[in-house]
């Protein structure tokens, strides 16, 4: 046995050899990086990262920018919590950029929780940060939309046509669950119609286009957004139709329209009536010539009855020519 133990020795220093030259070929760069940038990641952290399959140069890179701007382990950055916000799928290269960014700022306060939470989010952080310290500029409607302006009509019916711009500032408390642009836009845009359609006249929104942006910054449309609104802006405005005269003349076409059907259903009535009457007239002249011929039949049972006489009958028939002259020489001096 001791005869072997020489033997037994070079293994062991062989394969504790082989595993310094393994853990040095691995981590060596790593841990040499470590040191000289006072990371303060150990063999172990690195050990540990390739067991939990985290990308150990990521949080090593992570951690020296966070050393080198200043940010200490105080406010929550560590190589646990790096590697914690690495396995939820966080970008912690980004989350490490903007905790830098805003401690340069030192007008933004962002703690690393408040950081990955809003990275888990779906939401850029950095740029977030970024439009803390400088505001964004919004076009109100947006640059390439169905539309170019807003449309809105005073109390005078004259249409104004209106382009503002909004400066806001990111919300970095409220980014989470915050409202985006459009909803910024969307409630702007509606402020602008609201103000304008409160004025008695479009003339004294071009005298004083400030009435707008003061009556929509007064109803606090930055709530429950992840944006605070720092001003609007009316870039442009315009004077467009007389929608008011149009309507009314609209109108009055319209009216003029029942006015015609109406009149037409009374004349189409008149008529109707006209041709009942003479249908009336054509009954009676026929009752009349029904009555005129029973005439000569009552004549002929006068002379059958003997109540009758030839004279009377001449009588009548002389009578009944002097009436027929009579009215000839009456329509002879009419005409005249």
């Amino acid at each position: 046995m001791w005869d072997n133990a020489p033997l037994i020795v070079g293994i062991a220093a062989s394969v504790l050899m082989l595993v310094v030259l393994v853990v040095i070929f691995s981590y060596g760069k790593l841990l040499v990086k470590s040191w000289l940038t006072g990371a303060g990641v150990g063999l172990a952290d690195f050990i540990g990262m390739t067991f939990r399959r985290v990308r150990s140069d990521v949080i090593l890179q992570a951690k020296i920018m966070a050393v080198q701007a200043g940010i200490d382990e105080s406010t929550g950055l560590t190589s646990k919590s790096l590697e914690a916000h690495y396995l939820a799928g966080g970008n912690v290269l980004v989350v490490v950029r903007a905790m830098i960014a805003a401690n340069k700022a030192k007008i933004v306060k962002l703690t690393f929780n408040e950081a990955t939470a809003i990275d888990l989010a779906g939401r850029n952080v950095l740029e977030a940060v970024q439009t803390s310290v400088y505001p964004k500029v919004i076009d109100c409607p947006r640059r390439g939309s169905t539309k170019d302006t807003l449309d809105a009509l005073a109390k005078d019916g004259i249409q104004l046509k209106v382009r503002a711009r909004v400066t806001v500032r990111a919300n970095l408390q409220r980014l989470v669950g915050g409202a985006a642009e459009e909803t910024i836009i969307a409630r702007v845009g509606q402020g602008i119609v609201s103000a304008i359609g409160s004025a008695n006249s479009y003339s004294e929104v071009l005298e004083n286009p400030d009435l707008i942006s003061q009556a929509v910054l007064r109803q606090h449309l930055d709530s429950q957004t992840a944006f605070e609104i720092v001003s609007i802006d009316i870039a442009d405005i315009d004077v467009g139709d007389n929608i008011g005269a149009r309507l009314q003349a609209d109108q009055a076409e319209a009216d003029t329209r029942v006015a015609q059907a109406r009149a037409e259903g009374r004349r189409a009535m008149a008529v109707a009536s006209e041709q009942e009457q003479l249908a009336e007239i054509e009954h009676a002249r026929a009752v009349v010539l029904e009555a005129e011929a029973e005439v000569p039949k009552a004549m002929a049972e006068a002379f059958r009855s003997g109540r009758l006489g030839i004279m009377d009958y001449y009588k009548l028939r002389n009578i009944q020519s002097d009436t027929d002259m009579r009215r000839s020489i009456a329509k002879v001096g009419q005409s005249a």
